[in-house]
């Protein structure tokens, strides 16, 4: 298509467009004229087939004054260029309503996509609803590929037979090994097969294949051969390492791209040429990343963000000034979502994303979305004030729209104002020709309002009007659409107030001011276009192509080869735009290396520097995200990237404020250009307000708040305190901060205000979410960055839990008594810069690897201390008798590793690295057959990234009392306990009426016989309740003892799944309930017991036991099955240790859960107390010397019933070098138990194969410790759930289908799900 650079033929009208999902926004931008703005509903099949298509032709008849009749072909002569964004690819993911595809894998892993990275979306979801795959049928093919070395060992580096194994080099540079060359034959047979059937989409997923394509390349050879018409190759789309995020992104391309290509092949019909003809219209499409592409080239994975990209280019091009370099973030609010971006200068990529449900390995515009909208849902339960993540949708809609909807943001601005109905469009009702209806949200308000003032009057609290009623869930929807923005900005080192604040969407103008406010942002940017902003986004956008290419070099000595690389990569971009018609001279590079230190997984896609080198650029980007760096560790080079980008002319000036400013400096506007004066509802009451249509302002006016500024499709409210510049083409809001965040103490405690608690509860809980995301960050260890084995909180002055980030279950509660231990043992000894570090059970811990630091928050004036944060992280190597420090066999809890009962890890602002050292590595190795920590320098690393992560936290509370108040957030502290403790007490009342009053009793017993005992009675006077674990049996000489604080942890994790609502996760929650735990029982043992299996293992079967007195559903695996293995040290030819030669690796592996009243158990989940990550295959191999040989789903493990228990799975190592290992499970003996009737699930199994498939198999029992030789291979079974109800019985419920795909049909909450499903 060789016309990209001619000279444009007729009028030269440039149309850009985003469909979206309910409407379609179109803008012409002609040369010499108005531009020309058209929205029509996306889907109107009674008036034309396709909005995008009709878009253009009104366009065209306004341009030329010529009608063109609906259904005629246009002609594009007109037409400069069409710029596109759509939604097509999107909703078909949500919906999953596209063409279903097959999926090729290497022999070994059919299940391998199914479970994933076996997380649980939702933590306490007892019914796991994974989303619906998107391939139907799974082709295994022989063939194996592996890469020779691992990084954590380097013993095959000095392997003498190296050269005997005939290695290839892959493309990154890495030593591939080819176990097993392709069965070509089998392939083309398989292929076959799977066509006959009736597949023509196909994704293609081998092993290795991001840096050694060749099976690859010859599977699709194959699959061409034979008639498949979509291939989708994972290592062409994006060569990067981890096989299940890129295998989701094939089948994401495979599902997606049948269904793109068939819409623009529709869309190409309707003009002349089908848009082919050279002498017509460029035709290019949004591609996620915010570039554009030819309509031939675009696909179904780069096409998922399509519109909201267009956005992001939009306020980027439009909003952000060049010479001030203040970044800026995106706000576009709509109906059911809102999504938040950022720009710095550069459009900020991520590598890795979900999106339905599907993690997407691409590269994507950074955009975070959350459920709040201006149809997001309004309620009060328990005491709080919700808004989302439910929406209304456009149908039914809001009250106002009068066709039965529930209260919604919408309603609450109609209610105080902020919307004025006499401006709007009468299109509302059953006959859609009435107007808004304020009377009707007004009636909603109403009557919801007696209900609260009801619990208002209860408590003793102020009753509220109806407008006060509407502006306290207005906050609650704002505070909550700032959550992610905060974690935007400050999780990665920035802070939120040193942004500028550009709104965009419908409803966005509507809430600029009160979420600026709260960010602490004084200025707020809208675009003249800001309704349409995204679709004005795609006008700007330019043609991209992002070719990449895997790479594994050390960065110092590689520099040459990597400008080699660099310039080789330049060349395939600029090929790619040649042949879309673009020359060299319109061509820009930008050139990105993707670094990580050594012995670090955590890469940054450096872009290349115009003075410093690439290492101080990498040094100075990894400081400022984590504030250390690591002078001693080799930076290593992952990827090598080029952006090719091909210039465009703008139609948007630069935007520059202080020269607009100065041009037409602002002065006040005359009041006669105001249409109305209408009323609006702040915090100080009812104010008179100004209103303005945005035509009737010229450049230079200044509107002085409270007033409305209108356009044809917004609403701008400027609050008081706030004033409005008209510049030419921007609206300006500048906030008077001296006055907004002045802090009114009150003179004595005040009554809790709903309001006010719901806030509170958000920020507190997004301090505690953004200390994980700082933790996570800064950390090296694999455990803590990558399989997220941590949790932070935060504490009350006496050091009761107040926030909890959903983390790990199994922390739950549990860090609360780690926290008041040290504050009662340090009463009035603690100085502001101190950090206490613990890990042994009796000062609260769970097991040893758990590593709890503490620290402090004090006043300003140092002298009193406020608040605790804490941080838990799962340390990878503690020392002991094994690597892993997780042994299968300790007896004692010294040889599990350093035990800390107390320690100042940082006193008066010093670490103490000589004292956590002599911890660490010395006391471990003083007692018998016991060595001190093997990872030294990552447990030091870690605990500084857990200090950081707590003073992190620390200055978030800071910030929240200086703009709060110390009185008014302790009181909501301590409410927000009581409000958890309230709906306890409210669902234990409600559990002795349904089991009829009397006690809930359960029994389990371990492997051992050990029996787990439990009587549950419930007071339901008041809704407290005793859990007696009495006649559970004695502690063990063995690893499986739990300290009590697991069964505290447990229970309150049981009781969050059972009430089944967001409720805070505090002290509050144990409030009501009181524990007898005998001393000296499994659940209680001595100080000196070992405990190691407690936290993951037993933790499980207290759970199910906990779930079984309540008859809530079947038991599931029952286990974390966690499985270790490394060598404490290589030696030389002369016998020496070989320094930092040793190694440890461990993960939890995931089982079948539980099926329940209504639903299915899901197979290969982790389930309960855990919810941590499985190593992906290809980063397992790449690290340590060991094969994956199979990770696949155990058929037949589940129980059966009347719905059946999910299946276990099979995960089977093949060492490549002789190691110690350990393997800590349960369920081996008993089997996950069944209900109402429901088979039991099967036990698991562990073997090991000496010698490999052909070898000798042998049992292995639960709990072992064991060498393994070279070639030997280590087999893991692990359980079923169980079963529920009868088999053959009568359904209970309905919905069997919509729970199955598990995709919220209306909205996926990215932001949630992020957070829980990361875990």
């Amino acid at each position: 298509m060789p016309f990209a650079e001619e000279q444009p033929k007729g009028l030269g009208i440039r149309i850009a467009i985003d469909r979206g999902g309910t409407f379609t926004d179109c803008l012409g931008i002609v040369p010499g004229k108005p531009d020309i703005l058209i929205k029509l509903l996306s889907n109107d099949p009674t008036n034309y087939a396709d909005a995008p298509t009709e878009g253009i032709r009104r366009i065209l008849e306004q341009a030329t004054g010529e009608p063109i009749a609906r259904g005629q072909k246009i002609d594009t002569s007109n037409i400069e260029s069409i710029k596109m964004g759509t939604t097509v690819a999107t909703n078909a993911l949500l919906e999953r309503s596209s063409t279903r595809c097959a999926l090729v894998v290497t022999r070994g892993f059919r299940d391998l996509l199914r479970i994933g990275d076996q997380t649980r979306p939702k933590l306490f979801d007892l019914n796991i609803r994974r989303p619906e795959t998107l391939f139907d049928d799974v082709l295994e093919i022989d063939e194996r590929v592996t890469l020779h070395d691992s990084t954590e060992d380097k013993a095959s580096l000095r392997d003498p037979n190296r050269s005997s194994f005939q290695l290839k080099k892959g493309i990154g540079g890495e030593a591939i090994r080819v176990l097993q060359p392709l069965d070509v034959d089998g392939a083309r047979k398989g292929l076959q097969t799977l066509f006959d059937k009736g597949a023509r989409s196909l994704a293609i997923t081998l092993l290795h294949s991001y840096t050694f394509p060749d099976h690859e390349l010859l599977v699709a050879d194959l699959a061409k051969s034979i008639g498949f018409t979509q291939i989708s190759i994972s290592s062409q789309i994006f060569p990067m390492i981890k096989a299940i995020s890129r295998g989701y992104s094939a089948t994401a391309d495979a599902y997606l791209t049948p269904l793109t290509r068939s819409y623009i092949d529709g869309f190409r019909q309707g003009f002349v040429g089908e848009l082919e003809d050279a002498k017509g219209a460029r035709c290019e499409f949004m591609q996620s990343d915010g570039g554009l592409v030819g309509w031939q080239h675009f696909s179904g994975l780069k096409a998922i963000l399509s519109g909201p990209a267009g956005g992001v280019v939009g306020f980027s091009k439009t909003c952000y000034d060049p010479e001030k370099k203040q970044p800026v973030i995106g706000f576009d609010m709509g109906g059911t979502s809102t999504d938040v971006s950022r720009y710095a200068g550069t459009l900020e990529h991520t590598f890795e994303s979900m999106t339905a449900g599907v993690t997407i390995q691409s590269p994507q515009l950074e955009i975070d979305t959350v459920a709040a909208g201006g149809g997001s849902i309004l309620s009060y339960r328990n005491g709080l004030f919700l808004a989302g993540p439910e929406s209304a949708s456009a149908h039914p809609g809001p009250v106002a729209y009068r066709k039965g909807g529930p209260l919604t943001v919408t309603d609450a601005n109609l209610v105080l104002g902020r919307l004025q109905a006499n401006y709007f469009p009468k299109i509302f009702g059953k006959h859609e020709n009435e107007p808004l209806d304020y009377e009707g949200s007004r009636k909603a308000f109403e009557d919801l309002l007696l209900q609260v003032n009801h619990d208002l009057t209860t408590t003793g609290g102020k009753t509220k009007t109806v407008e006060e009623l509407a502006l306290g869930f207005l906050e609650v929807a704002n505070e909550t659409m700032c959550r992610p923005i905060r974690a935007l900005t400050e999780a990665k080192g920035y802070r939120t107030s040193d942004h500028d604040l550009a709104v965009f969407g419908g409803a966005g103008g509507q809430h600029a001011c009160a979420i600026a406010s709260n960010l602490g942002i004084d200025r707020i940017i809208i675009h003249r276009y800001s309704s349409i902003l995204s679709a004005y986004g795609m006008a700007l956008a330019e043609v991209v192509r992002d070719v990449q290419e895997p790479c594994s070099v050390e960065l110092a000595s590689s520099l040459e080869e990597l400008d080699t690389r660099l310039t080789n990569l330049e060349k395939a971009g600029s090929e790619m735009l040649a042949k879309d018609g673009f020359s060299g001279q319109t061509i820009r590079f930008e050139h990105f290396l993707n670094l990580r230190y050594d012995g670090s997984d955590t890469t940054f896609m450096v872009s290349r520097p115009d003075s410093e080198t690439w290492a101080d650029a990498f040094v100075a980007e990894h400081k400022r995200q984590f504030s250390f760096t690591m002078p001693n560790r080799s930076i290593l080079v992952e990827n090598v990237r080029v952006r090719a980008t091909a210039r465009s002319s703008s139609v948007e000036p630069e935007f520059i404020l202080d020269k607009q400013l100065s041009e037409s400096p602002p002065v006040a506007v005359s009041s006669k250009k105001a249409s109305d004066e209408v009323h609006m509802f702040f915090e100080d009451g009812w104010a008179v307000s100004p209103l303005y249509f945005l035509t009737s302002l010229t450049k230079g006016d200044m509107v002085q708040g409270p007033a409305i500024i209108l356009d044809d499709t917004q609403t701008i409210v400027v609050s008081p305190r706030t004033r409005a510049i008209i510049l030419e083409r921007h609206v300006v809001l500048e906030l008077d901060r001296a006055a907004s965040v002045l802090v009114h103490e009150p003179t004595a405690p005040k009554a809790v205000d709903p309001v006010e608690l719901t806030v509170m509860a958000h920020r507190f809980m997004s301090i505690a979410e953004q200390m994980g995301h700082a933790l996570q960050k800064t950390s090296v260890s694999v455990n803590i960055k990558e399989r997220l084995d941590f949790s932070c909180a935060l504490f009350s002055p006496d050091g009761r839990l107040v926030a909890n980030a959903p983390h790990v279950p199994v922390h739950l509660g549990s860090m609360e008594q780690a926290v008041m231990y040290q504050h009662q043992k340090y009463l009035g000894q603690l100085r502001p810069g101190d950090v206490i570090v613990a890990n042994h059970p009796i000062s609260g811990g769970t097991h040893l690897p758990d590593i709890t630091c503490v620290t402090p928050v004090f006043d300003k004036a140092g002298e009193e201390i406020i608040f605790y944060t804490a941080s838990r992280g799962h340390h990878q190597e503690i020392g002991g008798i094994l690597p892993g420090s997780m042994p299968a066999g300790s007896v004692e809890l010294f040889e599990e590793g350093a035990m800390i009962v107390s320690e100042f890890l940082v006193r008066d602002g010093h670490f103490d690295e000589e004292m956590i050292t002599k911890v660490l590595l010395h006391d471990p190795a003083q007692y018998p057959g016991c060595s001190g920590t093997r990872k030294l320098a990552d447990n030091i690393n870690d605990l500084k990234a857990q200090v950081s992560a707590n003073a992190k936290g620390a200055a978030l509370l800071g910030d929240l009392i200086t703009e709060r108040g110390i009185k008014t957030v302790h009181l909501n502290m301590h409410a927000i306990t009581s409000n958890a403790e309230a709906c306890v007490r409210a669902f234990m009342i409600r559990t002795h009426k349904e089991m009829g009053g009397r006690p809930l009793c359960a029994l389990d017993y371990m492997d051992d016989g050990t029996p787990i005992n439990l009587t549950i009675t419930i007071n339901p006077a008041d809704g407290s309740a005793h859990f007696d674990f009495s006649g559970t049996g004695e502690e063990g000489f063995h690893s499986f003892n739990a300290p009590q604080a697991i069964a505290r942890s447990a229970t309150l994790y049981v009781l969050r799944c059972l009430i089944n609502q967001d409720i805070p996760l505090n002290e509050g929650c144990l409030r009501p309930l009181t524990f007898t735990i005998p001393e000296g029982s499994i659940l209680n043992p001595s100080p000196q017991a070992a405990v190691c299996a407690g936290n993951p293992i037993t933790s499980q079967r207290v759970t199910d036991v906990v779930i079984k007195a309540f008859e809530a559903c079947s038991a599931s695996q029952g286990d974390c099955n966690v499985f270790s293995f490394g060598i404490n040290a290589d030696y030389d030819e002369s016998g020496n240790a070989i320094p930092n030669s040793g190694f440890g690796f461990g993960e939890t592996i995931c089982g079948g859960s539980g099926a329940g009243p209504g639903w299915h158990g899901t197979s290969g989940v982790h389930i309960h107390m855990t919810n941590t990550r499985i190593t992906d295959p290809e980063m397992l191999e790449k690290r340590y010397p060991v094969l994956l040989r199979e990770f696949s789903i155990r058929p037949g493990s589940g129980g059966q019933g009347r719905w059946n228990g999910g299946d276990g799975i099979r995960r089977i190592y093949e060492f490549r070098r002789d190691v110690g290992a350990s393997i800590v499970s349960e369920r081996r003996v008993t089997r996950p138990y069944g209900m109402k009737g429901g088979e039991d699930g099967k036990s698991g199994v562990n073997y090991i194969a000496k010698g490999g498939k052909d070898g000798r198999w042998c049992r292995l029992g639960g709990r072992k410790d064991f060498k393994a030789s070279k070639g030997d291979w280590f087999v893991i079974d692990t359980p079923g759930g169980g079963g529920w109800g009868v088999k053959g019985g009568e359904d209970v419920v309905d919905g069997e289908e919509d729970q199955a795909k598990g995709v919220e049909r209306r909205f996926v909450s990215q932001f949630q799900l992020a957070q829980e499903a990361s875990n």
